[in-house]
Protein backbone atom coordinates (compact mmCIF):
# COMPACT_ATOMS: atom_id res chain seq x y z
CA UNK A 1 0.00 0.00 0.00
CA UNK A 2 1.13 3.36 -1.21
CA UNK A 3 0.62 6.09 2.05
CA UNK A 4 2.04 9.50 2.26
CA UNK A 5 1.63 12.08 4.39
CA UNK A 6 1.23 16.04 4.48
CA UNK A 7 2.20 18.21 7.27
CA UNK A 8 -0.16 17.49 10.20
CA UNK A 9 0.17 13.45 9.08
CA UNK A 10 -2.96 13.47 6.74
CA UNK A 11 -3.05 10.24 5.26
CA UNK A 12 -2.70 10.60 1.57
CA UNK A 13 -4.15 7.28 -0.43
CA UNK A 14 -2.90 6.43 -4.41
CA UNK A 15 -5.70 6.59 -6.23
CA UNK A 16 -6.98 5.56 -10.13
CA UNK A 17 -9.72 6.79 -12.21
CA UNK A 18 -10.93 3.65 -14.66
CA UNK A 19 -13.04 3.59 -17.35
CA UNK A 20 -13.13 7.03 -18.21
CA UNK A 21 -13.06 9.25 -21.22
CA UNK A 22 -9.87 11.35 -19.89
CA UNK A 23 -9.44 14.85 -21.32
CA UNK A 24 -5.24 15.69 -21.60
CA UNK A 25 -3.32 17.18 -23.71
CA UNK A 26 -1.42 16.11 -26.91
CA UNK A 27 1.98 17.58 -28.03
CA UNK A 28 0.90 20.39 -29.22
CA UNK A 29 -1.53 21.89 -25.80
CA UNK A 30 -4.62 20.88 -27.66
CA UNK A 31 -7.12 19.13 -26.06
CA UNK A 32 -8.33 15.46 -26.84
CA UNK A 33 -9.89 12.37 -25.18
CA UNK A 34 -8.36 9.38 -24.34
CA UNK A 35 -9.34 6.14 -22.53
CA UNK A 36 -5.91 5.76 -20.25
CA UNK A 37 -5.94 5.59 -16.69
CA UNK A 38 -5.24 8.29 -14.50
CA UNK A 39 -3.48 7.89 -11.11
CA UNK A 40 -2.96 10.32 -8.37
CA UNK A 41 -2.33 11.68 -4.40
CA UNK A 42 -2.23 14.72 -4.71
CA UNK A 43 -0.78 15.35 -7.82
CA UNK A 44 -1.02 12.95 -11.04
CA UNK A 45 1.23 10.13 -10.75
CA UNK A 46 0.93 8.48 -14.30
CA UNK A 47 -1.33 8.19 -17.30
CA UNK A 48 -1.12 4.89 -18.72
CA UNK A 49 -2.98 1.69 -18.58
CA UNK A 50 -0.45 0.16 -16.27
CA UNK A 51 -0.47 1.80 -13.06
CA UNK A 52 -3.73 0.82 -11.84
CA UNK A 53 -2.64 -2.34 -9.65
CA UNK A 54 -0.67 0.01 -7.54
CA UNK A 55 -3.80 1.97 -6.66
CA UNK A 56 -5.33 1.89 -3.17
CA UNK A 57 -8.31 3.13 -4.22
CA UNK A 58 -10.19 2.45 -7.50
CA UNK A 59 -12.71 5.26 -8.52
CA UNK A 60 -15.00 3.84 -11.73
CA UNK A 61 -15.87 6.70 -14.18
CA UNK A 62 -18.65 4.87 -15.51
CA UNK A 63 -17.52 6.27 -19.49
CA UNK A 64 -18.30 9.92 -18.32
CA UNK A 65 -15.56 11.96 -18.94
CA UNK A 66 -12.49 13.20 -16.74
CA UNK A 67 -11.44 16.46 -16.83
CA UNK A 68 -8.71 19.09 -15.25
CA UNK A 69 -10.99 20.98 -12.31
CA UNK A 70 -12.61 24.44 -13.42
CA UNK A 71 -11.40 27.62 -12.79
CA UNK A 72 -13.61 30.72 -12.44
CA UNK A 73 -11.79 33.75 -12.70
CA UNK A 74 -14.67 35.88 -12.44
CA UNK A 75 -17.51 35.43 -9.25
CA UNK A 76 -18.89 37.35 -7.11
CA UNK A 77 -20.88 34.51 -4.96
CA UNK A 78 -22.87 32.15 -5.10
CA UNK A 79 -25.27 29.63 -2.59
CA UNK A 80 -26.03 33.00 0.08
CA UNK A 81 -22.78 33.91 -0.12
CA UNK A 82 -20.94 36.63 -1.51
CA UNK A 83 -17.23 37.85 -1.36
CA UNK A 84 -17.74 41.56 -0.32
CA UNK A 85 -19.85 40.04 3.23
CA UNK A 86 -17.43 40.82 5.69
CA UNK A 87 -17.62 37.83 7.61
CA UNK A 88 -14.69 35.85 6.31
CA UNK A 89 -17.16 32.80 6.61
CA UNK A 90 -18.97 33.20 3.54
CA UNK A 91 -15.29 32.71 1.37
CA UNK A 92 -15.56 29.40 3.09
CA UNK A 93 -18.95 28.83 1.90
CA UNK A 94 -17.79 29.45 -1.37
CA UNK A 95 -14.52 27.38 -1.03
CA UNK A 96 -17.45 24.54 0.01
CA UNK A 97 -20.17 25.02 -2.71
CA UNK A 98 -18.14 25.32 -5.62
CA UNK A 99 -16.76 21.31 -6.20
CA UNK A 100 -20.64 20.58 -7.12
CA UNK A 101 -20.45 23.03 -10.20
CA UNK A 102 -16.67 21.29 -11.17
CA UNK A 103 -14.81 23.85 -10.14
CA UNK A 104 -11.59 23.38 -8.35
CA UNK A 105 -10.28 26.93 -8.49
CA UNK A 106 -11.48 30.23 -8.62
CA UNK A 107 -11.02 34.48 -8.17
CA UNK A 108 -13.36 35.73 -5.89
CA UNK A 109 -14.53 38.99 -7.53
CA UNK A 110 -15.10 42.39 -5.70
CA UNK A 111 -17.86 44.79 -6.34
CA UNK A 112 -17.80 48.75 -6.20
CA UNK A 113 -18.37 49.50 -2.87
CA UNK A 114 -16.72 51.68 0.00
CA UNK A 115 -12.61 51.71 -0.28
CA UNK A 116 -12.97 49.89 3.26
CA UNK A 117 -15.29 47.65 2.62
CA UNK A 118 -12.91 46.40 -0.92
CA UNK A 119 -9.91 46.18 1.61
CA UNK A 120 -11.87 44.15 4.13
CA UNK A 121 -12.63 41.59 1.48
CA UNK A 122 -9.10 41.52 0.26
CA UNK A 123 -7.93 40.80 3.55
CA UNK A 124 -10.72 38.41 3.77
CA UNK A 125 -9.44 36.79 0.53
CA UNK A 126 -5.75 37.04 1.49
CA UNK A 127 -6.43 35.20 4.61
CA UNK A 128 -7.72 32.07 2.78
CA UNK A 129 -5.49 31.51 -0.15
CA UNK A 130 -3.48 28.27 -0.15
CA UNK A 131 -6.24 26.96 2.21
CA UNK A 132 -7.22 23.62 0.64
CA UNK A 133 -10.58 22.34 2.08
CA UNK A 134 -12.87 23.07 -1.07
CA UNK A 135 -12.20 24.84 -4.30
CA UNK A 136 -8.76 26.63 -4.04
CA UNK A 137 -8.38 30.66 -4.17
CA UNK A 138 -5.94 31.77 -6.13
CA UNK A 139 -6.37 35.10 -5.63
CA UNK A 140 -8.75 38.23 -6.24
CA UNK A 141 -10.51 39.70 -8.99
CA UNK A 142 -10.97 43.62 -8.37
CA UNK A 143 -13.81 44.46 -11.15
CA UNK A 144 -14.26 47.59 -9.54
CA UNK A 145 -14.52 50.86 -8.54
CA UNK A 146 -12.27 52.04 -12.07
CA UNK A 147 -15.56 52.16 -14.19
CA UNK A 148 -17.45 54.37 -16.12
CA UNK A 149 -20.78 55.50 -14.31
CA UNK A 150 -22.38 55.17 -17.91
CA UNK A 151 -21.94 51.46 -17.89
CA UNK A 152 -22.05 50.77 -13.99
CA UNK A 153 -24.13 47.90 -14.67
CA UNK A 154 -25.51 46.70 -11.26
CA UNK A 155 -22.75 48.80 -9.46
CA UNK A 156 -22.71 51.61 -7.08
CA UNK A 157 -22.08 54.41 -8.63
CA UNK A 158 -21.46 56.71 -5.65
CA UNK A 159 -18.68 54.40 -4.98
CA UNK A 160 -16.93 54.96 -8.46
CA UNK A 161 -13.68 56.48 -8.58
CA UNK A 162 -10.62 57.06 -10.72
CA UNK A 163 -8.21 54.51 -11.79
CA UNK A 164 -5.38 55.22 -8.81
CA UNK A 165 -2.48 52.23 -8.00
CA UNK A 166 -1.89 53.60 -4.82
CA UNK A 167 -5.19 52.39 -2.95
CA UNK A 168 -4.66 49.16 -3.21
CA UNK A 169 -1.16 48.62 -3.90
CA UNK A 170 -1.00 46.74 -0.60
CA UNK A 171 -3.07 44.01 -1.68
CA UNK A 172 -0.49 43.45 -5.07
CA UNK A 173 0.46 40.10 -4.14
CA UNK A 174 -3.78 39.32 -3.68
CA UNK A 175 -5.11 41.07 -7.42
CA UNK A 176 -4.85 39.87 -9.80
CA UNK A 177 -6.82 40.80 -12.38
CA UNK A 178 -8.10 44.47 -12.34
CA UNK A 179 -10.75 46.22 -14.44
CA UNK A 180 -11.02 49.94 -15.53
CA UNK A 181 -12.51 52.22 -17.96
CA UNK A 182 -9.65 53.06 -19.86
CA UNK A 183 -11.07 56.43 -21.22
CA UNK A 184 -11.32 57.90 -17.83
CA UNK A 185 -7.92 56.63 -16.32
CA UNK A 186 -4.28 57.40 -16.51
CA UNK A 187 -2.80 54.77 -18.39
CA UNK A 188 0.23 54.98 -16.11
CA UNK A 189 -1.93 52.64 -13.72
CA UNK A 190 -1.72 49.92 -16.45
CA UNK A 191 1.99 49.82 -16.09
CA UNK A 192 1.95 50.17 -11.76
CA UNK A 193 0.14 46.77 -12.61
CA UNK A 194 2.07 45.60 -14.72
CA UNK A 195 4.91 46.00 -13.13
CA UNK A 196 3.18 43.62 -10.55
CA UNK A 197 2.25 41.24 -12.74
CA UNK A 198 -1.71 42.60 -11.98
CA UNK A 199 -3.53 41.50 -15.37
CA UNK A 200 -5.37 45.21 -16.56
CA UNK A 201 -8.78 44.52 -17.96
CA UNK A 202 -11.15 46.37 -19.88
CA UNK A 203 -14.62 46.73 -18.68
CA UNK A 204 -17.74 49.13 -17.54
CA UNK A 205 -16.93 51.59 -20.09
CA UNK A 206 -17.60 53.56 -22.72
CA UNK A 207 -14.09 53.54 -24.52
CA UNK A 208 -13.80 54.29 -28.48
CA UNK A 209 -11.73 51.39 -30.17
CA UNK A 210 -9.18 54.07 -30.89
CA UNK A 211 -9.19 54.43 -26.41
CA UNK A 212 -9.38 50.61 -26.48
CA UNK A 213 -6.66 50.16 -28.47
CA UNK A 214 -4.47 52.44 -26.78
CA UNK A 215 -5.27 50.57 -23.54
CA UNK A 216 -4.10 47.25 -25.02
CA UNK A 217 -1.13 48.22 -27.02
CA UNK A 218 -0.14 50.32 -23.26
CA UNK A 219 -0.38 46.58 -21.70
CA UNK A 220 -3.90 45.85 -20.63
CA UNK A 221 -4.55 42.09 -21.95
CA UNK A 222 -8.40 41.20 -20.72
CA UNK A 223 -11.85 42.51 -21.58
CA UNK A 224 -14.82 41.52 -19.04
CA UNK A 225 -17.27 39.98 -19.59
CA UNK A 226 -17.33 40.65 -23.58
CA UNK A 227 -20.22 42.71 -24.83
CA UNK A 228 -21.47 43.19 -21.27
CA UNK A 229 -21.44 46.62 -19.77
CA UNK A 230 -19.22 48.35 -22.13
CA UNK A 231 -19.32 49.98 -25.73
CA UNK A 232 -20.70 47.52 -28.61
CA UNK A 233 -20.02 46.90 -31.93
CA UNK A 234 -21.53 48.81 -34.86
CA UNK A 235 -20.01 49.90 -37.90
CA UNK A 236 -19.12 53.31 -37.97
CA UNK A 237 -18.06 52.66 -34.00
CA UNK A 238 -16.32 49.61 -33.56
CA UNK A 239 -15.79 50.60 -29.94
CA UNK A 240 -14.62 47.74 -27.15
CA UNK A 241 -16.05 44.35 -28.75
CA UNK A 242 -14.54 45.73 -32.27
CA UNK A 243 -11.20 46.14 -30.46
CA UNK A 244 -11.77 42.77 -28.69
CA UNK A 245 -12.60 40.65 -31.76
CA UNK A 246 -9.83 42.19 -33.67
CA UNK A 247 -6.59 42.17 -30.83
CA UNK A 248 -5.13 39.32 -28.83
CA UNK A 249 -6.50 40.16 -25.54
CA UNK A 250 -8.77 37.39 -23.76
CA UNK A 251 -12.03 38.04 -23.65
CA UNK A 252 -14.38 36.91 -20.66
CA UNK A 253 -17.98 35.48 -21.63
CA UNK A 254 -21.15 34.78 -19.63
CA UNK A 255 -21.89 31.92 -21.37
CA UNK A 256 -25.75 31.74 -19.63
CA UNK A 257 -27.70 32.12 -22.53
CA UNK A 258 -28.92 35.33 -20.99
CA UNK A 259 -26.03 38.26 -20.58
CA UNK A 260 -24.90 36.73 -24.44
CA UNK A 261 -27.28 35.59 -26.96
CA UNK A 262 -26.21 31.96 -28.27
CA UNK A 263 -25.29 33.45 -31.61
CA UNK A 264 -22.90 36.24 -30.13
CA UNK A 265 -21.14 33.36 -28.59
CA UNK A 266 -20.85 31.80 -31.60
CA UNK A 267 -19.46 34.69 -33.05
CA UNK A 268 -17.04 34.70 -30.56
CA UNK A 269 -15.91 30.88 -31.37
CA UNK A 270 -15.64 31.67 -35.17
CA UNK A 271 -13.54 34.96 -35.14
CA UNK A 272 -11.72 34.90 -31.39
CA UNK A 273 -8.92 32.40 -31.13
CA UNK A 274 -9.96 29.33 -29.12
CA UNK A 275 -7.07 30.06 -26.76
CA UNK A 276 -7.81 33.68 -26.46
CA UNK A 277 -11.32 33.09 -24.73
CA UNK A 278 -12.28 32.59 -20.91
CA UNK A 279 -15.55 30.99 -19.79
CA UNK A 280 -17.20 32.73 -16.66
CA UNK A 281 -20.35 32.54 -14.45
CA UNK A 282 -19.89 36.17 -12.85
CA UNK A 283 -22.10 34.57 -10.52
CA UNK A 284 -24.19 36.20 -7.58
CA UNK A 285 -25.04 34.73 -4.53
CA UNK A 286 -28.57 33.87 -5.74
CA UNK A 287 -26.45 31.09 -7.44
CA UNK A 288 -27.76 27.36 -6.06
CA UNK A 289 -30.43 29.24 -4.20
CA UNK A 290 -33.38 29.60 -6.65
CA UNK A 291 -35.98 32.62 -7.37
CA UNK A 292 -36.52 35.09 -4.97
CA UNK A 293 -35.05 38.42 -3.68
CA UNK A 294 -31.20 38.48 -2.86
CA UNK A 295 -28.47 41.37 -2.94
CA UNK A 296 -25.18 42.25 -4.44
CA UNK A 297 -23.17 45.25 -3.46
CA UNK A 298 -26.34 46.34 -0.84
CA UNK A 299 -28.38 46.48 -3.86
CA UNK A 300 -31.81 44.61 -4.27
CA UNK A 301 -31.08 41.95 -6.69
CA UNK A 302 -34.90 39.84 -8.30
CA UNK A 303 -34.16 36.70 -9.34
CA UNK A 304 -36.49 34.78 -11.90
CA UNK A 305 -35.45 31.52 -13.16
CA UNK A 306 -31.75 32.08 -15.00
CA UNK A 307 -32.41 36.24 -14.71
CA UNK A 308 -31.06 38.20 -12.21
CA UNK A 309 -32.40 42.38 -12.08
CA UNK A 310 -32.15 45.22 -9.87
CA UNK A 311 -35.53 47.15 -9.03
CA UNK A 312 -35.23 48.83 -12.55
CA UNK A 313 -34.80 45.96 -14.40
CA UNK A 314 -30.83 46.11 -15.23
CA UNK A 315 -29.43 42.84 -15.52
CA UNK A 316 -27.24 42.07 -12.95
CA UNK A 317 -24.73 39.39 -12.49
CA UNK A 318 -25.32 35.66 -13.40
CA UNK A 319 -27.04 32.91 -11.39
CA UNK A 320 -25.42 30.21 -13.81
CA UNK A 321 -23.07 27.14 -11.82
CA UNK A 322 -19.77 26.74 -14.12
CA UNK A 323 -20.32 23.13 -15.42
CA UNK A 324 -23.78 24.73 -17.28
CA UNK A 325 -22.02 27.66 -18.73
CA UNK A 326 -19.56 25.27 -20.16
CA UNK A 327 -22.56 23.21 -21.92
CA UNK A 328 -24.51 26.23 -23.05
CA UNK A 329 -20.66 27.13 -24.36
CA UNK A 330 -20.43 23.97 -25.69
CA UNK A 331 -23.45 23.66 -27.85
CA UNK A 332 -23.47 27.65 -29.04
CA UNK A 333 -20.16 27.22 -30.31
CA UNK A 334 -19.81 23.54 -31.43
CA UNK A 335 -16.67 23.16 -30.19
CA UNK A 336 -16.20 19.78 -29.16
CA UNK A 337 -16.11 18.75 -25.47
CA UNK A 338 -12.24 18.51 -25.32
CA UNK A 339 -11.73 21.78 -26.76
CA UNK A 340 -14.80 23.31 -24.48
CA UNK A 341 -12.98 22.33 -21.82
CA UNK A 342 -9.98 24.49 -22.39
CA UNK A 343 -11.67 27.65 -21.96
CA UNK A 344 -12.00 27.10 -18.66
CA UNK A 345 -8.48 25.12 -17.65
CA UNK A 346 -6.12 25.71 -19.71
CA UNK A 347 -7.01 29.34 -20.50
CA UNK A 348 -7.56 30.83 -17.44
CA UNK A 349 -4.01 28.92 -15.34
CA UNK A 350 -2.34 30.23 -18.62
CA UNK A 351 -3.34 33.73 -18.20
CA UNK A 352 -2.49 33.65 -14.52
CA UNK A 353 0.83 31.91 -15.28
CA UNK A 354 -0.08 28.84 -13.01
CA UNK A 355 -0.15 26.34 -15.71
CA UNK A 356 2.90 24.35 -15.01
CA UNK A 357 0.71 23.34 -11.64
CA UNK A 358 -3.17 23.49 -12.63
CA UNK A 359 -5.22 23.40 -15.59
CA UNK A 360 -4.48 20.38 -17.55
CA UNK A 361 -3.95 16.49 -16.47
CA UNK A 362 -0.20 16.31 -16.40
CA UNK A 363 2.30 13.96 -14.75
CA UNK A 364 3.40 16.43 -11.37
CA UNK A 365 0.47 18.96 -11.53
CA UNK A 366 -2.36 19.24 -8.99
CA UNK A 367 -4.82 16.17 -8.91
CA UNK A 368 -7.56 18.76 -9.36
CA UNK A 369 -10.18 16.86 -11.11
CA UNK A 370 -13.46 16.77 -12.59
CA UNK A 371 -16.32 13.55 -13.63
CA UNK A 372 -18.95 14.80 -15.99
CA UNK A 373 -21.80 13.18 -18.44
CA UNK A 374 -22.19 14.04 -22.08
CA UNK A 375 -24.52 16.68 -20.93
CA UNK A 376 -22.06 18.41 -18.14
CA UNK A 377 -23.71 17.27 -14.97
CA UNK A 378 -20.83 16.73 -12.06
CA UNK A 379 -20.26 12.86 -10.66
CA UNK A 380 -17.68 13.72 -9.01
CA UNK A 381 -14.68 16.33 -8.07
CA UNK A 382 -11.62 16.16 -6.67
CA UNK A 383 -9.00 18.54 -5.16
CA UNK A 384 -5.39 18.03 -4.39
CA UNK A 385 -6.32 14.14 -4.71
CA UNK A 386 -9.20 14.71 -2.60
CA UNK A 387 -12.79 13.98 -3.24
CA UNK A 388 -15.01 16.87 -2.20
CA UNK A 389 -17.98 16.13 -4.42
Amino acid sequence: MKLEFKEGGEKILMKAIVNGKIILPDEHGNFFVDDKVVTFDEKIISIDNKSVNAADEILDAENNFVAPGFINIHIHGCNAYDTMDEDAAALEGMIKFLPSCGVTSFLPTTMTMSVDRIKHALKNIRSKIGKSFGAKILGANLEGPFINPKFKGAQDEKFILCADYQIFSEFADVIKIVTIAPELADLNFIDDCRAENIIVSIGHSAATYDEAMQAIERGASHITHLFNAQSGLHHRKPCIVGAALTSNVIVEIIADNVHVHPAAQKIVAKVKPREEIILITDSLRACGIGNGLSELGGQKIFVNGNLATLEDGTLAGSVAKMNNVVKNFARNSEFSIAEVVELVTKNPARELKIYDKIGSIEIGKAADLVIFDENFNVKRTIVDGKILY
